[in-house]
């Protein structure tokens, strides 16, 4: 891609979703993500009133009074982003295909985190980790960030959910929020989906097509194997053939449903030619209500 179009697609991205995630999430992402907890700040000397879970029983063995742990918010997060970069995304029949989709989520959630004063990292995954962006701040960042979503061009065409999962957990050594943006077409991940779940605060955003819910009857037709590059030819007249589909298709989205709450994992699903903004609102209101 030329410099003067990657440039072009950048400012196009950082316009619309720099907006939305100012007028529209920063509100809510700041409600819902607020930091990994308390810290610890400083121990001082117990006063009537302060809890007693709160003593520091070695400092107060040591000099015979009572003193206490002090503890303070940490406000900033490290939010990563784990981002499918596998050749399955490289579809969409309507309105956007799901690399497209993906790469507009990524922004506006790397938008809303820096202007919650977050840092923000990336992991680019196929079958194998391709690439990692270690977690920082700022607009130049975040623009950087963009331009490999747009031009990223991975080694690997499958997809293995695993690896990135299990690089998150070594690589991320605090608790950080991470978001997994995806089309799952997977299986396989379930104990390092609930490995890392349980060590971050990680989220699931599923991206799909309409299109791949059922095959149309249109004949014999001859379909590419995206990330395999198996090529097959497939009668969609035959009524055998697209039940069998519709079968396979709904326990895979039923594996991935129950994965996620067996996980204890939130989730989002956003198809190619709807508008994510509600779904992703929808999702950050339930965890908002949960608080």
């Amino acid at each position: 891609m030329e410099s003067s179009e990657l440039f072009k697609k950048v400012r196009k991205i950082e316009i619309k979703t720099r907006g939305l995630s100012h007028h529209i999430f920063s509100g809510q992402y700041h409600s819902v993500f607020k930091g990994r907890g308390m810290a610890f700040s400083e121990v001082r000397e117990y006063q009537p009133g302060d809890d007693i879970r709160s003593i520091d029983w070695n400092v107060t063995a040591r000099f015979n009074h009572p003193y206490i742990k002090v503890f303070d918010e940490e406000r900033e997060l490290t939010v990563v982003l784990l981002i499918d970069v596998s050749a399955s995304n490289h579809y969409g029949t309507k309105k956007n295909l799901k690399k497209d989709l993906i790469t507009e989520i990524a922004a506006v959630l790397a938008f809303s985190a820096i202007q919650n004063n977050d840092k923000v990292g990336v992991i680019f995954f196929s079958k194998t980790v391709e690439k990692f962006i270690p977690p920082k701040k700022g607009t130049s960042h975040i623009l950087r960030i963009i331009r490999e979503l747009i031009e990223f061009k991975p080694v690997h065409q499958g997809t293995n959910l695993t690896e990135p999962l299990r690089f998150l957990t070594n690589a991320i050594k605090k608790r950080c929020t991470a978001f997994l943006i995806s089309d799952f077409i997977d299986k396989g991940f379930e104990d390092a989906l609930k490995i890392a779940g349980k060590k971050h605060d990680l989220i699931a955003v599923r991206i799909h097509d309409h299109r791949e819910t059922e095959l149309p009857e249109v004949g014999l037709i001859r379909a590419r194997d995206a990330e395999s590059g198996k090529l097959i030819w497939i009668d969609t007249s035959d009524r055998n053939v697209r039940r069998h589909y519709d079968f396979w298709y709904k326990k895979h989205r039923e594996y991935l449903n129950d994965t996620f709450i067996r996980s204890g994992i939130d989730a989002a699903s956003v198809a190619t030619d709807e508008d994510y903004i509600k779904p992703l609102m929808k999702l950050f209101k339930k965890r908002g209500a949960r608080r």
